[in-house]
């Protein structure tokens, strides 16, 4: 009795199995997974990047890294010294059918001083520039007619020196970087008071410096 029961529910359960497998297979089963897309953007510290995106939908992650240089496998202390020609970014992956990337460009121009060149507030150097890091054709038409349009609105007082470039190799940065603001708030919010940043945004966009 004890085997024919043993049987009977390995019969059961190969039974449910398969039934399963069968749903998956059908027009009601599995729910395809989403198709992401890259953003690279160079705003500055990266640390003040990652929050204006990170809080989007449709954004799956926020890294912080290092592109644009000669250097191989860069490390922190060797951007910062500004010899590798690499600069702080920040890479978004995103799903397009829940956020556009020229809703994406909107948010980088809310978080930047776009008419510095090589320096975002306090940070100074190369490894401080702004750049649009495109990675295909459309990216790159969609980032220089937002260029284009924000430096026609005269928001910024100056014009808008942001590079827009193709994307290279990106090197992620060190883990203690990425979430930095929430892994390190108190020191995050100490540093970015004091850079400057929310007081130049507020003083261009006001209620918009969130957007």
């Amino acid at each position: 009795m004890k085997k024919y029961i043993i049987t009977l529910i390995a019969m059961l359960v190969m039974g449910g199995m398969n039934m399963a497998l069968a749903d998956e297979a059908g027009t009601g089963g599995a729910v395809p997974s989403k198709k992401l897309a890259n953003a690279t953007f160079a705003g500055g510290c990266f640390w003040c990047m990652e929050p204006p995106f990170e809080k989007l939908k449709g954004v799956d992650a926020v890294i912080s890294g290092y592109i644009g240089g000669r250097t191989e496998n860069p490390t922190y202390e060797e951007v910062s010294s500004g010899r590798t020609g690499h600069a702080e970014a920040v890479e978004v992956h995103y799903d397009p059918t829940q956020i556009t990337y020229g809703a994406l460009l909107d948010v980088f121009w809310h978080n930047i001083d776009p008419t510095t060149r090589d320096r975002q507030f306090v940070d100074t150097g190369s490894q401080y520039r702004t750049a649009i890091f495109y990675h295909n054709e459309e990216q790159k038409r969609l980032a220089e007619e937002s260029k284009k349009k924000y430096d026609a609105s005269g928001r910024f007082g100056k014009p808008i020196v942001t590079e827009i470039v193709p994307a290279g190799k990106f090197y992620p940065a060190e883990e203690y970087h990425q979430d930095y603001y929430k892994k390190s708030a108190v020191r995050y919010k100490f540093y970015r008071f004091n850079s400057g940043r929310d007081q130049y945004l507020e003083k261009i966009w006001g209620k918009e410096k969130d957007k």
